[in-house]
């Protein structure tokens, strides 16, 4: 989008021959430097985003995109034209990078595009929601469409939200007792070394191996936070290889515990996205080609290039679900008889919403185990600590007498 640079001054007014950077003092004649200002092009009468450079400004993200899309619906629903309706929006938008964002597609609309190619344009939207709005705009159903993509978006931060609350306090568990024994073993035990060198040999071996971790953690405290973060980040570097990737991706798939809960996001996010492309007329290869960018596992990207082969081979969708081993057999079956009767976007739409339900439910369920195993853990690490103390004391004491 062009831009026009142009400095602004409160103090003393533009002469009309002045270049468009500075200002002329009318004292000395001396050319001041004014703080720059990005003002996109007013091109419309109306008024536009101004985009301030501003360290730390947050990206537009979910939220941002979830309330752009909410008015927008609201709007269209009402009868408003879809440029008028972007204009009003700019309007009640006070995030700058989204105000210059909807800016930027008011204009493009005015320039004769398309209102998905002009959101193309931005990463805040994905594929699928291009996709979704180009279809609408075919068939005449925006309103409705948008309406589906923020429930959509919706559902994921739900999903999102539930893995956070099921993950966070086991998490909290195993930091807070990490925190505990590292505070033992640097500041409690370091004061009985001494004490309990006169019967080294007779301690037990958890207490001699508490107090070789101490030593170290003490003396060598530097070189120790030093290969912890050397492990950590070359275990960073290292996932971030192709190969070490695909191998975790297949785990996630795999593992014992973990395997049915990936599979039930996956397939979640996956048919969410194929049920609603559906059944608002895309095609079911730019369907599939969308949802590549919605599911990262590089085991499911596989899957699904598997059912675009199927899909231009002329063997239909259900065949590729059918060879896959993390679909259940009654969801072959399903997507097998929503293909047959012509109704497989609704099929689609009907199990992702059952498998959003059940995944809910098993995560509530794990959280709820997790709490006590972890307070058990943590109750076993603190008791051998503690028992590591005691138990020489009673020697020494024993000995004493």
């Amino acid at each position: 989008m062009p831009t026009a640079w142009r400095a602004r001054s409160k103090a003393t007014p533009r002469r009309k021959k002045s270049p468009a950077w500075c200002i002329r003092c009318n004292a000395c004649a001396l050319i001041i430097p004014m703080p720059i200002e990005l003002d996109p092009p007013v091109s419309t009468g109306q008024p536009r985003a101004t985009l301030r450079i501003t360290l730390g400004e947050r990206a537009p993200g979910v939220r941002e995109r979830v309330l752009f899309t909410e008015r927008l619906a609201l709007l269209l629903e009402t009868g408003v034209p879809l440029h008028a309706a972007l204009q009003s929006l700019l309007q009640q938008t006070d995030h700058p990078q989204l105000r210059l964002m909807i800016g930027t597609i008011s204009d493009d609309i005015l320039a004769g595009e398309r209102f998905s190619a002009a959101l193309a344009k931005h990463p805040l939207f994905p594929v699928t929601y291009v996709n979704l709005v180009a279809a609408s705009e075919a068939g005449g159903f925006m309103g409705e469409v948008l309406a589906q993509l923020v429930e959509m978006d919706e559902n994921e931060e739900r999903l999102r939200a539930t893995l956070v609350s099921a993950l966070s306090y086991p998490l909290f568990l195993m930091a807070f007792s990490g925190a505990v024994v590292l505070f033992i073993l640097v500041s409690v035990f370091p004061k009985f070394s001494a004490l309990f060198a006169s019967i080294h040999d007779q301690l037990p071996w958890t207490t001699r191996v508490l107090l070789a971790v101490s030593n170290t953690l003490t003396q060598h405290g530097a070189l120790v936070a030093a290969a912890v973060a050397l492990l950590g980040g070359g275990g960073w570097l290292l996932a971030r290889r192709p190969d070490v990737r695909e191998k975790l991706d297949s785990l996630k798939l795999r593992a014992p515990l973990l395997k049915d809960i990936f599979a039930k996001i996956y397939m979640t996010r996956l048919l969410r996205v194929m049920g609603i492309s559906l059944e608002r007329g895309v095609t079911i290869l730019a369907t599939l080609e969308a949802c590549r960018a919605v599911v990262t596992n590089a085991d499911v990207q596989r899957f699904i290039l598997d059912l675009e082969t199927d899909v231009t081979e002329g063997k239909g969708i259900a065949s590729g679900f059918n060879n896959s081993p993390f679909v259940p057999v009654a969801v072959r079956q399903m997507i097998a008889t929503g293909e047959a009767t012509g109704t497989l976007g609704r099929v689609m739409g009907r199990i992702a919403d059952s498998y959003d339900r059940e995944l809910t439910r098993q995560l509530a369920r794990l959280s709820k185990l997790a709490e006590p195993v972890m307070l058990l853990v943590m109750g076993v690490m603190v008791g051998t600590i503690v028992s590591s103390l005691i138990l020489p004391i009673f020697k020494l004491s024993s000995a004493a007498r």
